[in-house]
């Protein structure tokens, strides 16, 4: 007897114990008595005690919700699929960190009623989507009218609300995607510069958006900046779809701006406004960051990603083009570059200069010698303030391990460069290493894709080398470029505005940019 008492006595104190447990814990004791009791959810489970704090310091651009009940045959069977969802977005392994927040909400415990009530569920499971704040003190009813607050309407499975996602952000993700880490776990590979194209895409796109969310083209100014830039990316952006994105922005920007004034409003009526472009497609992967990615969703990515994209396209340039090129970056830095300090220090680092380029060579170490002023400056408050990424702290470029023959002496306060050995690094580096290979539609890119792609975006050193095939695509491609630039003239011809001469000399140029691409258009011409 006395045995049974003590099963008896010990069942009476986990029932006593579990009984001491808030309305919350009902999952925790689901977990014990479950067989994956040490399988973790990545989906955050919330509750009315911390609802609108969790969504109010979430640094996720976006948030989906589910609202459950736990006993809800449907909603078990659900899991699983809104899990595999979850592993890309939420937790340390997260694959995709700091782009959508996903969580969810038991409708089935009594300190959840209230809650659900405001989104007035009535079936379950229900999904939403907003921005991580505007959940904060939100509610939803069938018959509102303009909510920021959406039901997700397709769901029911794992693929299917990936891809209303992917709709929803303009992204490419898959359930298969994995976690890239941080390439630059061997400094001294320089095969891992490869991967930036990646990143660079992204940066493009980003920095586009950026200009969207901020309606920054909004005077003659700003819109001729715009257009240098797009001209720049148009020649010499690094990936193919990048380079045609811009051109169809800039052949329809008279439409869409015209005298210098964008529409943004989607709603004003279909394709005459800016946000129906895609400066580099709709598939551009977004949050993937791979070469930029930091050990902290804070750090790195798109700040890097921009670097990279600049000087990517300083080693593409022709001669001719250089003040164009320095132009060009100058401009779009100080207009659209939304970091006050950083867009300050840039512009006095392109007033400091005083000659205008006449080599390809002098922006390509320009851009260099700038980058490396900037990170020591930003190393210094990093160190001070303890915000840097500690495993990518900045440093001066590029290093020994990388290039031996760039120092000819170094100290610890001073190093001195040979900078015709730096120039090598530099083109090679960002020129030849860097190689559009992305994916199209999820097929893998084959050997051949990447020698073809490395041999597309090398910078040719002696021209009897190129073969007979190359060539022949190299001369269509100048063609069908040389018909563009072409009729993108003939468009200019019925702007309104002019470029501003005085803006321009505040960089230096001594002529007009828009002369400066005619006249590098004419010279290539001339080569064909």
């Amino acid at each position: 007897m006395s045995l049974i008492h003590l099963f008896l006595f010990v069942g009476l104190v986990s029932l006593e114990a579990a009984a001491s447990f808030s309305p919350g814990s009902r999952s925790i004791l689901r977990d014990i008595g479950s067989n994956n009791a040490d399988q973790k959810d990545n989906a955050l489970e919330l509750n009315a005690t911390n609802f609108d704090s969790v969504f109010q310091d979430s640094p996720a651009k976006y948030a989906v919700l589910e609202f459950f009940a736990h006993w809800c045959p449907a909603c078990r069977n659900y899991k699983p699929h809104y899990e595999k969802v979850a592993r890309l977005f939420n937790g340390a392994d997260a694959v995709h960190p700091g782009v959508v927040l996903m969580t969810r909400v038991d409708c089935a415990l009594k300190m959840n009623v209230n809650l659900c009530d405001k989104f007035s569920i009535n079936h379950y499971p229900m999904l939403f989507w907003a921005p991580p704040k505007k959940f904060v003190g939100g509610s939803w009813g069938p018959k509102q009218e303009k909510s920021e607050i959406s039901v997700v309407d397709e769901w029911r499975t794992a693929d299917l609300l990936l891809n209303w996602i992917n709709k929803q952000i303009g992204s490419s993700y898959g359930l298969d995607d994995q976690k890239f880490g941080n390439l630059l776990t061997n400094i001294s590979d320089q095969e891992q510069i490869s991967q930036a194209i990646f990143d660079i895409e992204e940066a493009t796109e980003e920095a586009f958006d950026i200009i969207l969310s901020h309606k920054a083209i909004k005077s003659s100014e700003t819109s001729a900046s715009f257009i240098r830039f797009l001209q720049l990316l148009m020649a010499h952006h690094p990936s193919r779809r990048c380079r045609t994105g811009s051109a169809e922005i800039l052949v329809n920007f008279d439409d869409i701006c015209p005298s210098g004034e964008c529409s943004y409003d989607q709603e004003s009526g279909g394709k005459d406004t800016l946000r129906n472009f895609h400066i580099c497609g709709k598939d551009v992967p977004r949050g993937y960051y791979r070469f930029c990615r930091g050990s902290k969703n804070e750090t790195r990515g798109f700040s890097c990603g921009l670097w990279v994209l600049m000087h990517s396209l300083s080693v593409r340039i022709e001669d001719g083009e250089s003040q164009f090129a320095f132009t060009a970056i100058c401009e779009f830095i100080n207009n659209f570059f939304m970091c006050d300090d950083c867009r300050r220090h840039f512009h006095d680092m392109c007033l400091s200069v005083k000659t205008p380029f006449k080599k390809s060579r002098d922006i390509v170490l320009w851009l260099w010698s700038t980058h490396n002023k900037v990170n020591e400056r930003l190393k210094k408050d990093e160190d001070s303030l303890g915000t840097g990424d500690p495993k990518f702290p900045k440093m001066i470029w590029p290093p020994k391990q990388l290039c031996p023959s760039c120092y000819l002496s170094s100290t610890e306060k001073n190093i001195d460069w040979d900078h015709d050995e730096v120039y090598k690094f530099l083109k090679k580096y960002y020129g030849q290493k860097l190689v559009s290979v992305y994916k199209k539609n999820g097929d893998s890119v084959s050997k051949e894709e990447v020698v073809a792609a490395a041999e597309e975006m090398a910078v040719p050193t002696n021209a009897l080398v190129v073969p007979v095939g190359a060539a022949l695509a190299i001369a269509l491609a100048s063609c069908a470029f040389g018909a563009l630039a072409c009729y993108w003239r003939t468009q200019q011809k019925n702007r309104k505005y002019y470029h501003n001469p005085h803006y321009l000399k505040r960089y230096n140029s001594n002529y007009m940019v828009m002369n400066t691409f005619s006249n590098t258009e004419s010279e290539r011409e001339k080569e064909r």
